[in-house]
């Protein structure tokens, strides 16, 4: 069953057991993949689904941060509500370790030695994590591993 039709036996799920939250979020999340759909004028597959999804994701949680800094507690549960419901989506996340143990391994195919480098080394990692890993996280590991 690809992404796409997940997403919709979960929103009749959600719609029967009435989880008004849970059917918001896959309804915003459904509408965000018809939107791309419409602007790459072709269907997405499951890997185009999970980009909708990451990037999703990333705007909860800057959204979250944003309240928290603000002193929103309210508006930042909901959006940290939202995000955990759209996470159970994506592949399970890579482990601050995991991640650290493929920056090393890129830094040494790659030969980086500086932080001029870091253009090299973070298309490399990113593509290794696809998904499984915040691109913040993997920036910060990047640069301390090749600062130090």
């Amino acid at each position: 069953m690809s992404l796409k039709d997940q997403l919709v036996q979960d929103m009749k799920t959600a719609m029967k057991a009435k989880q008004v939250d849970r059917l918001g979020t896959i309804r915003q999340l459904r509408s965000a993949i018809k939107n791309k759909e419409i602007e790459l004028r072709q269907d997405l597959d499951d890997n185009g689904v999970l980009g909708v999804i990451g990037t999703a994701v990333k705007q909860r949680r800057e959204a979250a941060q944003m309240y928290s800094d603000n002193d929103r507690p309210e508006l930042a549960a909901k959006e940290e509500a939202e995000m955990a419901i759209l996470q159970e989506y994506l592949p399970a996340q890579l482990s601050e370790v995991e991640v650290r143990d493929i920056v090393t391994a890129v830094i040494a195919e790659i030969g980086a030695t500086s932080m001029k480098d870091m253009g090299k080394v973070m298309p490399q990692v990113m593509g290794r994590t696809k998904g499984c890993a915040d691109g913040k996280v993997v920036n910060q590991l990047v640069r301390e591993l090749l600062a130090g």
